[in-house]
């Protein structure tokens, strides 16, 4: 990767939703984060990504990755909740499983009942399968993600239409 690719890089990034963004590959890093809790400027993180960047070797990146979780991240930040719904939000990052097993159906879809405790997903961090259980009685009003989809912490997995 040379110096102008990270520099476009660096702009998608800044211009972009995303609070934080990792890429390793091979000897190579780059880690970017708007958060408030950095420690350094996204002027600095510039600076000292131009001035590290050339000696730590090189790697192929695709703007389209950038893009499609930029989406992703914008669709969940402008979805309003509807009145009278709950939502059941990841309590982890990793990736989400809707079915018990790939042969099974689903734990629960749009329309079904939930009680309160009652496990509606999975979600696998690190190769630990965490049972992930509504927060609500009601009804499944919406499934927010795809199974297999990776998520993130608080990220909001179904809303749960109560009475």
């Amino acid at each position: 990767m040379n110096i102008n690719e990270v520099k476009e890089l660096l702009s998608q990034f800044d211009q972009s939703t995303l609070t934080e963004f990792d890429l390793k590959e091979g000897s190579f890093g780059l880690y970017m984060n708007k958060n408030k809790v950095a420690l350094k400027s996204s002027n600095e993180v510039k600076q000292a990504a131009d001035s590290n960047i050339v000696s730590q070797g090189t790697a192929e990146v695709s703007s389209q990755t950038v893009e499609v979780k930029e989406t992703v991240n914008e669709t969940v930040k402008n979805e309003t909740k509807p009145e009278n719904t709950e939502e059941v939000i990841s309590p982890i990052v990793g990736i989400v499983y809707l079915k018990p097993a790939p042969d099974k159906e689903n734990f629960k879809q749009v329309g079904d009942s939930v009680k309160k405790g009652e496990v509606i997903c999975i979600v696998e961090a690190m190769k630990l399968m965490n049972e992930i259980t509504s927060t609500v009685d009601g009804v499944i009003s919406e499934v927010l993600v795809q199974n297999e989809d990776v998520v993130e912490f608080n990220q909001p997995l179904f809303r749960v239409a109560t009475s």
